[in-house]
């Protein structure tokens, strides 16, 4: 079974790629079958990720899943959440992961409260009216450090400490990291959620 994947991110791809394959499902990056990315204008993970999957269900006519994911801290009552991506671009710097890093520990100086969650929410739909979209959230909780430890990950891996394991996303082994990420648990849920309702 073909389920479309509305993200052109490639190690998004891999990582998801690897924990589907036991289903007897082959992701499909939308980017490969020509679908432009779907417009994003909600400020829930729900809502933009259930955009992104009925626009790649209905432009490729196969099942699609999208996930919608950003870093949630308490200090800021849950911001950046959707807007993570472009969280640097507030404060005058170019997109990318460094430079939102750098912004989020300007803006986190003097802050003692350092709790945030990097959150992850997947949909799937068999086809765009799908009445009972299949939805599930992963959500890795921690505390953003002073400055960046680890050259593991992407993101905000490097400032995300992780208490259970006694250091950031980014000093963990990937595999680590990943059964523990925000994706990661979210897309477990997911494939638990396929096998009840789809399989």
């Amino acid at each position: 079974m073909k389920l479309v994947l509305a993200s052109n991110n490639a190690g998004k791809l891999a990582e998801l790629q690897a924990m589907f394959s036991g289903l007897g499902m082959t992701l499909v990056r939308q980017g490969d079958l020509g679908i432009p990315e779907a417009e994003e204008p909600f400020k829930t993970f729900i809502e933009n990720a259930l955009a992104k999957a009925r626009h790649a269900a209905r432009l490729s006519g196969l099942p699609a899943m999208a996930d919608d994911a950003g870093l949630c801290v308490d200090a800021f009552g849950g911001l950046p959440g959707v807007d993570t991506a472009y969280y640097a671009t507030q404060f005058g710097y170019p997109k990318g992961d460094d430079n939102n890093v750098r912004a989020l520990l300007e803006q986190m100086q003097g802050i003692s409260n350092r709790r945030a969650a990097l959150v992850s929410t997947l949909v799937a739909v068999r086809h765009p009216q799908d009445p009972e979209p299949l939805v599930a959230v992963g959500r890795a909780v921690g505390e953003i450090t002073r400055e960046p430890v680890g050259s593991n990950g992407f993101g905000f891996d490097p400032v995300m400490f992780i208490p259970e394991f006694g250091q950031t996303f980014a000093q963990l082994p990937v595999e680590v990291k990943n059964a523990n990420s925000h994706r990661g648990k979210a897309a477990r849920a997911m494939v638990g959620l396929m096998q009840e309702r789809w399989l």
